[in-house]
């Protein structure tokens, strides 16, 4: 084999708009519609058999099933924020990067939606709107340039710690299984912040922040219900 064909058969395939575009709507049908396999196990066997929900009462359970439906549906909409970052990413690794974040919050979708299912609930219906939306946000993030993008996950990824913390404080203490999913995903959630800032993010400004907040807080209040 000459070394034109050597070269031809390992170079890397550049994707077309269509492609990515096509990606775009594989993964987002998986997210909404499928379960998606966990690298890890998964955390809320705290106790073997799920023994800790039996003392929980009903409400207990109301309470913590509509806490992890708003965090399946924010895993959702992240799903939408990293591939629509990778899809306008100017430097390759930064690509990689946002397509390497996305396969680690698999994971919390998988918990989530696993321990919904053990509470005897549903994902929300919204969860399309949220990752539509959150992917038009990620390329446009892309498109202000790659520190922006980043600082743009950081943001994201620290208010999502704040936000998995007020979960945590009103839990039933005895719901070990919930607890145990929700403190994995703020450790990885604030890794996630830490290396986007590392990689080059930039502090965003205030009023992008604020909006962020906002927008944030209409996506929870909602999903809480529907």
């Amino acid at each position: 084999m000459d070394k034109h064909s050597t070269q031809q058969r390992y170079s890397p395939r550049h994707y077309s708009l269509l492609d990515q575009l096509v990606d775009v709507v594989d993964t987002g049908l998986r997210t909404v519609f499928t379960t998606p396999h966990s690298q890890r196990p998964y955390p809320g066997q705290a106790d073997e058999g799920n023994e800790s929900d039996t003392s929980l009462t009903a409400t207990d359970k109301d309470r913590a099933s509509r806490f992890m439906r708003i965090n399946h549906a924010g895993e959702v909409a992240a799903q939408g924020l990293y591939t629509g970052q990778a899809l306008t990413a100017k430097l390759p690794e930064v690509r990689d990067k946002m397509q390497e974040a996305a396969a680690e919050e698999n994971d919390h979708l998988n918990w989530c939606a696993t321990r919904i299912k053990e509470l005897d609930s549903h994902t929300s219906y919204l969860d399309p709107i949220w990752y539509m939306g959150s992917v038009t946000i990620g390329a446009l993030a892309g498109l202000a340039g790659d520190k922006w993008s980043l600082g743009f996950v950081a943001e994201t990824e620290k208010q999502v710690v704040k936000h998995l913390d007020g979960h945590l404080a009103k839990l039933n203490p005895q719901d070990k299984n919930t607890r145990a999913i929700l403190e994995q995903m703020k450790e990885d959630e604030s890794k996630h912040a830490t290396t986007a800032l590392e990689s080059g993010g930039a502090n965003l400004p205030l009023p992008i922040k604020g909006l962020m907040k906002l927008t944030a807080k209409v996506m929870t209040r909602s999903t809480y219900w529907i």
